[in-house]
């Protein structure tokens, strides 16, 4: 078995500290003040400071230095790297660990995930799985890379008014969709954000949801899964997983879940939930 260690960004939502996982902290700023994720600012002090704020949050992406930093220390303890990033078609994250891979030749393998926050977070699992499995950094960045279009990450937004912040929807379809309570089902596909499908109200959301994970041919339990929430509280989450129970009641007694941060967080603001999967 190869002694590698995994390194991702924060943008995958993989808590610091996780065993055999480094994770690099994307910043965080509001207005003239930043935080770096995970580390200076909690989930729950960035969703504090988004529900109180009028001027939508920027993430910044690492920069090939400190991805250097990392890769040096990473590496005068294990053979080998394998860094998987956020998409490289959200965020210029992947192009620095790209950069910084250069100055060790041969020792740094790096994966443009093409997905973001859970999505990207059950790839980083899935590689942690191949290598316990006896896989080198190298062919696992590899299975990584073919298995990547097989991630299906799938959310439920509960608002329309931070993607009208951010500039991705005009004010009057805002104004619109809250007044009719329209709930936007989104995805990541081909590592961009794309929205599937609008449904009034959460039970209707909730369902377009479920017909999302059906069409993918239901969950391949035998790699990693993960449910996300956006904000305080994962009490839609829980719901969610409870009116859904027959999608994963014989496979599994435990959903594990995380809560999305900055990232994606900024743009789909609290009150969403995310389903990430690889399709059978």
């Amino acid at each position: 078995m190869s002694n590698t260690i995994i390194i991702t960004d924060s943008g995958s939502d993989i808590p610091q500290g996780t065993p055999g996982v480094t994770v690099v902290p994307l910043v965080v700023t509001f207005g003239d003040e930043s935080f770096q994720d995970g580390v200076t600012i909690s989930k729950q002090e960035f969703y504090e400071r988004l529900i109180e704020s009028d001027q939508l949050p920027k993430t910044s992406m690492i920069p090939p230095s400190v991805f250097a930093a990392a890769y040096k220390e990473a590496l005068a303890a294990a053979d080998d790297v394998l860094v998987v990033t956020l998409s490289s078609k959200l965020s210029g994250t992947y192009e620095s660990a790209l950069a910084a891979a250069a100055e060790f030749p041969g020792r740094v393998h790096v994966v443009d995930s093409l997905n973001a926050c859970i999505g990207e977070a059950i790839l980083v699992q899935r590689g942690r799985q191949l290598l316990d499995g006896g896989m080198s950094a190298a062919e696992a960045a590899t299975v990584l890379e073919q298995e990547r279009g097989q991630v299906r990450l799938v959310a439920l937004l509960d608002t329309l008014e931070y993607l009208r912040k951010g500039g991705r929807l005009n004010a009057a379809a805002a104004v619109m969709g809250e007044m009719l309570a329209i709930k936007p089902v989104i995805a990541v596909t081909d590592g961009e954000v794309q929205v599937l499908g609008k449904a009034r109200g959460s039970k209707n959301g909730g369902n377009l949801l479920r017909k999302q994970i059906l069409a993918a041919g239901g969950v391949d339990f035998s790699r990693p899964y993960l449910l996300g929430f956006t904000g305080l509280s994962d009490r839609l989450l829980k719901k969610y997983a409870a009116d859904n129970g027959d999608l994963w009641e014989a496979e599994t007694a435990q959903l594990p879940q995380a809560c999305v941060g900055p990232t994606i967080g900024t743009h789909v603001g609290p009150g969403a939930i995310a389903v990430a999967f690889f399709a059978r």
